[in-house]
């Protein structure tokens, strides 16, 4: 019986160069305030506590539908740099995070399921299939209770 090996584990400048690249250089992640929790070859984690500037319905105090969408953007994102990185483990870690200035968005899809109301938020993603010149992705956004409240699916190009 064939067994899959377990991913491989990412270098400590690995992680902490996609996550400052993520958490700082994405300037706007900065506004979202999205914190990386987690960096593995197959599953990257963030979280996002509301913040007054979050809001989208007042009355109801809701994060605002665009939040939701560029925190799955940016984790789908994340995601497919780790996959990336986990291709190439025979190259440096500096070498490997170069590759993060070919990524970009060409397809997103949101779909919102429940309100956004929560005190913090959290976001799982995973690349569903890593090919040459583009990338799929799978995100989930949950509340504070573990909740699904939206659901993403992102195309990358990595080339």
């Amino acid at each position: 019986m064939n067994k899959t090996p377990p991913p491989a584990e990412f270098e400590p400048e690995f992680v902490q160069g996609l996550t400052t690249i993520f958490e700082e250089k994405v300037v706007f992640n900065q506004v979202l305030g999205l914190k990386i929790l987690k960096i593995l070859p197959d599953r990257v984690e963030a979280r996002i506590d509301m913040k007054p500037q979050l809001v989208g319905h007042f009355a109801h105090n809701r994060i605002h539908g665009g939040v939701i969408s560029a925190g799955l953007d940016a984790m789908g994102g994340l995601a497919v740099m780790a996959a990336i990185g986990a291709r190439h483990m025979d190259e440096p870690p500096e070498q490997r995070l170069m590759r993060f200035t070919k990524l970009g968005t060409i397809d997103l899809r949101i779909d919102y399921l429940r309100p956004g109301i929560g005190e913090h938020f959290t976001i799982h993603a995973e690349v569903m299939r890593l090919g040459s010149r583009v990338a799929s992705t799978r995100m989930e956004f949950l509340g504070p209770d573990g909740k699904l409240l939206s659901t993403g699916a992102g195309a990358y190009i990595v080339s």
